[in-house]
């Protein structure tokens, strides 16, 4: 819809671009389904580069697709409530509010294990899709039988079509044609979750690709040839609270009838099930990245409801945060989504079309020719959306991605460091000779007594107990108690003015490990455990100790907590 802004010229041109989306939709959808036969485990692109491309493809590949996951969900919840909004339009102000909030339900939603159920998902997607072709036939019906006009827009929009040039520059076609070929970006969704579908899954998930390019195609046909009859205005600049397919709907229906609230609320709940199809693959790709090393580990663990729990909240973090940056209007996040699918789109095919080559397997030059082809069209589309959308927001993934690519370098570095260093070579010994055991003591108390005799029952070659105090009269009050519950083990004080406990007992530390460097220390710590309420009461010293002992080498920090009810 981005030629309504040069004039009514520009209408003529809607249709041809149709035709070359969906030729363009055509050998995407060939490719891919390739994809679904060869990788049923799922990864889409990821894996597909992975495999035939090597390293760093597949990082841009992954990084392409984790970021279209996000932007899957900012822009379908906030095309979803555009569509509300286009039906009262007294909730504009709350456009954001609504968005952030229908994220968080889809997120919870998610964390309870929300499954990917037919039965629950069928019927929504059925209803738009029945609104959808009754709005196209009786649209259609009503232009060309009952003779239906254009929209009549307010003066303004009226004067800005009517200046417009009866030319269209290259520039604006192809902006179009940019912004049109974004309906191509469901098609990845499949081929990642390939594994969600009943068996047997390939052939399953390739009908359902089927359905879809067909759907699609023909929607978006029907709804170019209606409106480049009908002249509805696309909202580049915020300045339109109705949704184009809205504007269409009223002024098909005759006003905003029963016809127009069904197409509205049809249009938002296939937008909330699109959002939800992220949050099914976003945590499968990124488990499948963490598994390789290339994102932490947290990333494959599953919550008690067995859902990839932590990919399931940075997802809805992730969208929230595009969400209210770019304040929920669905025309500026549409330029981000654009390049992160058309680079996986590029990378997916021209690595099956390296497998084609190296299996040559039965119609392998076909194969290979057409997922060429596609590889070298979704290429120039992506060049496309860089160019003509580049200040429009286009240049935030391609920033992003290759930065997600430097990160995915690092964590891997880091895990390959870090196995590098743990690996013992043949007839590794643990290089300790000896043992020395430090328990930390405030006052003579239960949590004390128990510290020292655990410390006992390790059987050291050195025991002490260590007390930091502020005077002389704490030390003695303290070696009175030591000897009233006749404790044998060495007592050391260490005198600190300020009462600071941390770098005091740090440098003891030290000290005693400098007697001897094949000595391992063990730091006992009695704490004090009380209920949640109550734990403020407490300074959480203990804590500060253990923290620093963490980073410090041969060093065990024991706690010995006394529970208080």
């Amino acid at each position: 819809m981005s030629l309504a802004a040069v004039g009514t010229a520009a209408y003529s041109r809607l249709v041809p671009i149709s035709l070359m989306v969906i030729g363009l939709l055509v050998i995407v959808v060939f490719s891919y389904r390739q994809t679904i036969f060869a990788y049923p485990t799922g990864g889409g692109s990821y894996v597909v580069s992975r495999e035939n491309l090597g390293k760093y493809p597949s990082l841009v590949a992954g990084g392409s697709m984790l970021t279209d996951y996000i932007l899957t969900v900012a822009v379908s919840v906030s095309g979803g409530v555009a569509a509300i909004i286009s039906a009262f339009s007294h909730l504009a102000p709350y456009r954001v509010h609504m968005a952030v909030g229908f994220v968080l339900l889809i997120t919870l939603a998610n964390l309870r294990g929300l499954k990917e159920s037919g039965s629950l998902f069928a019927p929504p997607t059925y209803l738009y899709i029945i609104c959808l072709f009754g709005l196209i036939i009786y649209g259609l019906f009503r232009v060309f039988v009952q003779d239906l006009g254009p929209i009549p827009h307010t003066e303004p929009f009226e004067n800005e079509l009517l200046s417009g040039t009866n030319s269209v520059t290259l520039f604006f076609f192809l902006k179009a044609f940019s912004s049109g070929a974004v309906a191509l970006t469901g098609v990845e969704a499949v081929a990642d979750g390939v594994p969600a579908f009943k068996k047997s899954e390939s052939k399953n998930a390739s009908r359902v690709l089927i359905w879809m390019a067909a759907i699609l195609g023909s929607s978006f046909f029907g709804l170019s040839v209606l409106a480049q009859h009908i002249k509805p205005l696309a909202d580049e600049e915020g300045e339109i609270s109705q949704t184009v397919l809205a504007q269409m709907a009223e002024h098909v229906y005759g006003g905003r009838n029963i016809f127009f609230f069904i197409t509205q609320f049809a249009t938002f709940g296939i937008l909330i099930l699109a959002a939800n199809t992220a949050y099914a693959d976003f945590p499968r790709l990124s488990s499948i990245i963490a598994k390789d090393n290339y994102m932490p580990r947290q990333f494959m663990n599953r919550g008690d409801r067995l859902v990839f729990s932590n990919g399931v909240i940075f997802l809805g973090l992730a969208a929230i945060s595009l969400i209210v940056v770019f304040s929920g209007q669905v025309t500026l996040l549409i330029p981000l989504y654009a390049v992160g699918v058309f680079t996986g789109f590029t990378l997916s095919q021209t690595g099956m079309a390296v497998r084609n080559y190296k299996l040559k397997d039965s119609g392998w030059i076909f194969k290979t020719i057409v997922s060429g082809f596609g590889a070298t069209t979704t290429a120039f589309v992506a060049g496309i959306v860089v160019v003509v959308k580049f200040t429009d927001g286009a240049w935030i993934p391609a920033a992003v991605i290759p930065t997600l690519v430097l990160s995915f370098n690092a964590v891997n570095r880091h895990y390959t460091r870090v196995r590098s260093y743990l690996q013992p070579t043949d007839g590794y010994v643990a290089p300790f000779r000896t043992h020395t055991v430090v328990v930390l003591v405030g006052s003579v108390n239960q949590g004390v007594l128990k510290a020292v005799r655990y410390a006992e029952s390790l059987r050291p070659d050195r025991l002490l107990a260590l007390s930091v105090i502020e005077n002389s009269d704490d030390r003695q009050r303290l070696q009175e108690q030591w000897d009233k519950f006749g404790l044998s083990i060495e007592l050391d004080t260490i005198v600190s003015e300020y009462r600071d406990l941390t770098e005091p007992i740090l440098n003891r530390i030290n000290q005693i490990d400098d007697l001897d460097s094949d000595d391992l220390i063990t730091v006992i710590i009695p704490e004090f455990v009380t209920s949640i309420r109550s734990q403020w009461l407490h300074n959480q010293s203990a804590l500060a100790i253990k923290a620093r002992l963490l980073f410090r080498p041969n060093t065990v920090v024991t706690s010995v907590p006394i529970v208080i009810p």
